[in-house]
């Protein structure tokens, strides 16, 4: 029993998986955000839960102003809408498969009683894995397939994950919320994983003094890398299509605007900028054997046409 979680609905599912994210330090292209809001909605899942925000926030510290603070709505003095920390359980499936997603806000302090209480859930919904997302900013290609860096919770966990095209960290420094939930998990011997995409950041005061930066916001060519992993970790059967065309018309996006600069200001020649990226920059681009097969017999009968 958890004080702290409350759960209206337990999945029956033979199988059920869970996808993991929050509104935190490593949100680089709203991946921990904004990709697991997009699969509640694209699957249509509904609330079953939530870990209760007592005792994980602060309202603020002095000097942060409003930074810390839940934030209000008012229309002629009168409170329209108070929005607070949340921490929420969603779920979508059948009789042999589910998915749980999480969507939380990171505890500022107080994390052992909210990862107690987050693997209270894990073991209550019945959950067989646990995969959480997040982006990091970094120089890298716009047009490339995003680079995953992976950490896993139980060391017989590494032989299969890396059949998915990602490299696994030797970081050491501060944790994020999610590596410190591995650490977690570990000790609960619970399947958990962490798969971190790299999002296009380019500091180009050092081309000019004039300019600050360029970096993506919503990075759908990331969300789509991870939805793709997930797919097929998972057997989620997710439509890929809408990610795909906003992946595209993300770099469409991007090859305007860099465009935009250099005709703006040729001599800080920032396409050669992002061009030499791109050279020095090694594809790891996941190509699941079901893929691969679809691909070559797709080029066969296309041969067997002509």
């Amino acid at each position: 029993m958890n004080d702290l979680v409350e759960l209206w609905e337990k999945p029956v599912a033979d199988e059920i998986h869970m996808i993991v994210g929050w509104h935190q330090w490593a949100d680089a292209g709203a991946v921990s955000s904004g990709l697991p809001q997009y699969l509640i909605d694209q699957t249509g899942a509904g609330k079953i839960g939530e870990v209760k925000p007592n005792g994980f926030y602060l309202f603020q510290i002095p000097g942060t102003h409003h930074f810390l603070r839940p934030e209000i709505k008012l229309d002629e003095g009168y409170r329209k809408e108070l929005r607070t920390r949340k921490n929420e359980f969603f779920y979508s499936g059948d009789d042999s498969k589910g998915l749980v997603v999480f969507l939380g806000d990171e505890p500022h302090l107080n994390v052992e009683r909210y990862a107690e209480a987050f693997f209270y859930a894990v073991e209550e919904l019945g959950v067989k894995r646990v995969a959480a997302v997040g982006g990091v900013y970094g120089a890298m290609p716009y047009d490339k397939d995003r680079e995953i860096s992976c950490v896993y919770s139980l060391p017989e966990m590494k032989e299969e994950l890396a059949e998915y095209a990602v490299k696994f960290s030797n970081y050491e420094g501060g944790t994020t919320i999610g590596t410190y939930f591995v650490d977690r998990a570990e000790q609960s011997e619970v399947e958990f994983l962490v798969f971190y995409a790299f999002v296009p950041a380019y500091d180009l005061s050092q081309l000019s003094t004039h300019l600050q930066g360029l970096r993506i916001e919503n990075d759908f060519k990331a969300w789509y890398d991870l939805t793709r992993r997930l797919n097929h970790m998972f057997d989620l059967e997710i439509d890929l299509s809408d990610l795909r065309r906003r992946s595209d018309e993300l770099t469409s996006s991007m090859d305007y605007k860099i465009d935009e600069l250099k005709r703006a200001m040729p001599q800080l020649k920032i396409r050669e900028y992002v061009e030499g990226l791109s050279r020095d920059f090694v594809e790891m681009p996941f190509m699941p054997l079901g893929e691969v097969w679809e691909r070559e017999l797709g080029d066969l009968f296309e041969d067997m046409e002509d």
